[in-house]
């Protein structure tokens, strides 16, 4: 059970000008609800940039606006003041251009459809015909090993094999970026490992830009290339952390003085933000 390799995304040529343009690029950005009370300040003044091929990992105490934040980056959720740029675009014209996948906390698969009907619907949502869409929702799937359980439904697939088939369905059509908010929260440490495992693995042939939201610290370090650390709400970044660990990482690098040493920064920045 692996996430194998997709089609290599070509580097940017040596002139571009999307060469030096971020992924995601936040600035001066906040978030407030209207309540009947007192307003809900989510978000205050976050500046973040992502860079291309980046794996950026936003932690902080539940509550934050990590996820906010990501829902903001992926057209999902206004923000109040501010502005957002994704692929040096609106949130809004990303989404209508498909550049991003999103992978939600919980697999989201509906349970009357096969895994492959699943994978397929977002293409055919978008005009894509049965037979090509089919084929890319197959490759998919055998690229995140799960060839020949297309035709399961996904009551009768584990937490980690539906988690699997969501990541399948966000890369169906060759997403730039991928959103993630907590794809593995629920599931068991050992699942959790083993995708996470093969997560980073895939990055590594990969180079997508990877946005990735998680309460856990271990996760957050293994994964990233850097970790934005925010406050209790209203969410603000505290610290963002440039991971010094290699980019080819196994499960036993989080045994290494250096994984140590960059988890008790996090876990610094983490008591910092609450004492702000």
């Amino acid at each position: 059970m692996t996430l194998t390799a997709l089609k290599t995304v070509p580097p940017a040529l040596a002139g571009n000008p999307e060469a030096t343009r971020p992924a995601v690029e936040v600035r001066n950005a906040s978030v407030i609800y209207p309540a009947a009370d007192a307003p809900v300040k989510a978000l205050s003044n976050i500046d973040l940039r992502i860079e291309e091929g980046e794996f950026v990992a936003l932690i902080g105490p539940s509550g934050c606006g990590k996820t906010t934040l990501l829902r903001v980056i992926a057209d999902l959720e206004p923000i109040s003041a501010g502005t957002v740029r994704v692929n040096g675009v609106s949130p809004h014209d990303a989404r209508m251009a498909r550049a991003y996948g999103y992978v939600f906390q919980a697999p989201a698969l509906f349970p009357w459809r096969t895994v492959l009907a699943n994978v397929m619907l977002p293409l055919q949502i978008q005009g894509t015909g049965a037979a090509k869409s089919r084929l890319i929702a197959m490759e998919q799937l055998a690229r995140v090993g799960l060839g020949g359980f297309e035709k399961k439904y996904p009551w009768q697939l584990s937490g980690g094999m539906q988690q699997r088939a969501s990541i399948a369905r966000a890369l169906a059509f060759e997403p730039r970026i991928l959103m993630m908010d907590e794809p593995f929260g629920a599931l068991d440490e050992i699942t959790r490992d083993r995708l996470n495992e093969q997560l980073q693995q895939l990055w590594q042939k990969e180079r997508r830009t990877v946005v990735f939201v998680t309460h856990s610290i271990a996760e957050a370090v293994y994964l990233s290339t850097r970790i934005v650390v925010m406050s209790p709400r209203p969410g603000r970044i505290v610290k963002v952390i440039d991971s010094p660990l290699p980019d080819e990482r196994r499960l036993g690098l989080r045994d290494t003085q250096a994984f140590m040493n960059v988890a008790h920064a996090v876990r610094e920045a983490l008591a910092d933000g609450h004492h702000d």
